[in-house]
């Protein structure tokens, strides 16, 4: 063996990363509660409000991202290959913003209406990221609890495949319907961007398989 794979073997790994990737998994939850919201098919929301709030918690998983990447300049031993604990960070950092991307597109294009595959796909898009919060929470036990995580990455993956359709739909009903232009163009940019919220979750999803592969 390897000296470093000696070091690395009887060293205290640092735990704090857990708790950092739990916080940013947690913002990320919060920010799709806000988005589901945001499109409440009942119409009746403050969109202003709602979008400054989403990118209040956009702010805030960028600060946690920050805390991360410092954390792991200056940690030698981490929980798990610090390459994989950055790509994690950095895809829920792209998730958190990519959310706030489609609320912006809202407040940006103010449409007269929201079709309600867009309320479909915000619901997507939660869940996804209660699946990434559920499976981030049993990093620390994952031999344990190898099952139940590798049931939160196929179902991540299942909601990327269930907006793809609704996307699709959702797009066909609008060209369908939606005889003002410039209305038909501001939701279909508006439903384009809930769908790539939810493809930047399966991204996540994608990360944490890779995790379970190596150290399950």
């Amino acid at each position: 063996m390897k000296t470093n794979s000696l070091l690395s073997f009887f060293a205290p790994k640092d735990i704090k990363f857990l708790p950092m990737l739990s916080e940013a998994s947690d913002v990320l939850v919060h920010s799709s509660e806000l988005l589901k919201q945001l499109f409440d098919p009942k119409g009746n929301v403050d969109r202003v409000e709602l979008c400054r709030l989403i990118k209040a918690e956009e702010v805030k998983g960028d600060k946690v991202t920050g805390r991360v990447f410092k954390a792991l300049n200056e940690t030698f031993i981490t929980p798990f290959d610090r390459e994989d604990i950055y790509e994690l960070t950095d895809e829920i950092d792209d998730s958190i913003d990519a959310i706030n991307r489609a609320a912006h597109k809202v407040l940006l294009y103010d449409p007269h209406h929201l079709p309600e595959s867009t309320a479909t796909l915000a619901e997507i898009v939660r869940k996804a990221s209660v699946e990434v919060q559920s499976a981030v929470s049993e990093l620390s036990n994952m031999k344990k609890t190898d099952a139940q995580f590798r049931e939160h990455c196929r179902e991540i993956k299942r909601l990327e495949e269930q907006a793809d359709v609704v996307y699709e739909e959702g797009i066909i009903t609008l060209f369908k319907h939606e005889t003002d232009t410039i209305e038909l163009i501001k939701l279909k940019e508006i439903i384009q961007e809930l769908e790539k919220s939810a493809n930047k979750i399966n991204n996540i999803g994608k990360v944490l398989k890779a995790i379970l592969v190596k150290y399950a």
